[in-house]
């Protein structure tokens, strides 16, 4: 997966007078698979980077190509499309849909119940320890257990890119530390991104984006360049 930043900039107007600027005149080159760690403080703008990067937010300017698509001159429904057929997304909060089964909710992104989406759903609940609570509904599990389904559901149409927004937040070190190792076994065809306050996560990262009031501080190893 290949993406290039050029020149983006996100501001959030607050009134007639002006905004707050979330990024800064960034400039970005990813061309490589494996797991991209994103970091910085509070309101650094490292989960607006991550945003933009997936089409969630646009850009106020400059440019966003994923493998040469400008996504910043996509639509509403081209967006929409690129997202279902070739991206994984875990937030911070879980985005799971109360009224149906654990189960249920990690075949959303297929939108298939067949013997062997089920069978694979089902794997990726055992690989994360909660298979058992395939039948129950999101309000009868725990914060770190929901947090789980999602990201069983992110992988579930095999991505080309995992964003995950401190998808490890709600878990405890152990549960972090499968979880991620999970992750890192789909890096072989899948690009994953990741935004957390927790540099310990990101032991196998390919290379790490330091972020600072909207700018890029700093990227470590080479498969990033500016």
């Amino acid at each position: 997966m290949k993406y290039q930043l050029n020149n983006v900039n996100l501001v959030y107007e607050m009134d007639k007078e002006g905004g707050t600027a979330a990024l800064s005149d960034v400039s970005l080159g990813i061309n490589a698979k494996g797991i991209i760690g994103i970091l910085g403080p509070s309101g650094s703008g490292k989960s607006s980077l991550l945003y933009t990067m997936a089409g969630l937010k646009h850009p106020t300017s400059g440019q966003i190509l994923c493998n040469d698509r400008d996504i910043t001159s996509m639509g509403a429904s081209q967006l929409a499309t690129l997202r279902r057929e070739e991206f994984g997304f875990v937030f911070q909060q879980h985005f799971l849909i109360n009224y149906m089964t654990v189960l249920e909710n990690v075949l959303v992104p297929l939108n298939k119940n067949t013997i062997e989406t089920r069978k694979k759903a089902k794997y990726l609940l055992k690989r994360l320890g909660i298979e058992h609570h395939a039948n129950k509904y999101p309000h009868q599990l725990s914060g770190g257990q929901r947090q789980r389904v999602a990201i069983s559901r992110a992988l579930m149409n095999n991505p080309k890119v995992i964003f995950g927004d401190e998808p490890t937040a709600a878990l405890d070190k152990g549960s972090a530390s499968e979880v991620m190792e999970l992750l890192s076994e789909y890096t072989k065809d899948t690009l994953v991104i990741i935004v957390t306050h927790d540099a310990s996560i990101l032991e196998n990262a390919k290379s790490l984006i330091y972020v600072r009031d909207g700018r890029i501080e700093k990227v470590a190893k080479q498969e990033v360049t500016r």
